[in-house]
């Protein structure tokens, strides 16, 4: 018998073995990551110097670290998978927003483990760090921290933005989801004007948006599986 295809037939490219279990491990990051940021809002403590010295404060600062950790798996998982349909922006959006994950991871473990042991001898330079993390203005300088701060919130802002404006034109994950985290990541230009009240609601749409990302990304097929096409099209095809 000939072992040359019939006409017709198209080629297809098996997915890599694993390909499925590293998505779906992307996925449940990204939704774990999504809770995580919305479950540290409830009942935050004031953003001031005797809070730093809490343990509240090390669980919540410990808390944001890991979140800003797993969502930086999540949205990596969220690109490769539909790296050829973002495109450019795709590519942009995404570098900027890891960036910006990487950052506020940086800063969070700087707030977890730095900030509380500096507190008693520096309270100046700590309440200095918290202004201009929440978008005000140092009375002293902060040396280094002042330009992690502010790459960090540019990273987060404008990639978040064109991460999701690319996912939602790629159509591959849930387009809500996708159009939520791009204008929940806008909506932090706000807090620069409203009182830090806001913060805490603001953060809110974000973190939904992860978990809805996730859990579309956890659902997905890889990219290259036609276990879904008609059987009248496999039919064709042999």
């Amino acid at each position: 018998m000939s072992a040359t295809p019939r006409p017709g037939k198209t080629k297809q490219f098996p997915t890599a073995p694993g390909e499925r279990g590293l998505s779906r491990a992307a996925g449940i990051a990204a939704a774990i990551a999504g809770a995580l940021f919305i479950a540290v809002q409830i009942g935050h403590p004031a953003m001031d110097v005797p809070a730093v010295t809490t343990t509240d404060w090390a669980v919540r600062s410990t808390a944001k670290a890991v979140m800003a950790a797993l969502a930086l798996v999540g949205i990596t998982g969220m690109y490769l998978r539909q790296v050829r349909q973002t495109g450019i922006l795709g590519f942009l959006g995404y570098v900027l927003f890891a960036a910006g994950y990487l950052l506020m991871f940086s800063i969070e473990v700087v707030a977890a483990a730095v900030l509380p042991a500096l507190a008693p001898t520096m309270p100046g330079y700590v309440a200095d760090v918290l202004a201009v993390a929440f978008g005000g203005t140092a009375k002293q300088g902060i040396g280094a921290m002042q330009t992690v701060i502010a790459a960090g919130s540019v990273g987060y802002l404008v990639g978040g933005c064109l991460f999701g404006i690319a996912l939602f034109r790629a159509r591959v994950l849930a387009r809500w989801a996708s159009a939520l985290l791009a204008a929940g990541t806008v909506a932090t230009v706000a807090l620069a004007v409203l009182p830090e009240s806001f913060n805490r609601p603001l953060a809110v749409p974000t973190g939904v948006a992860l978990i809805g990302l996730g859990i579309s990304l956890w659902r997905a097929r890889p990219a290259g599986d036609n276990s879904a096409l008609p059987a009248v099209e496999h039919a064709a095809a042999r």
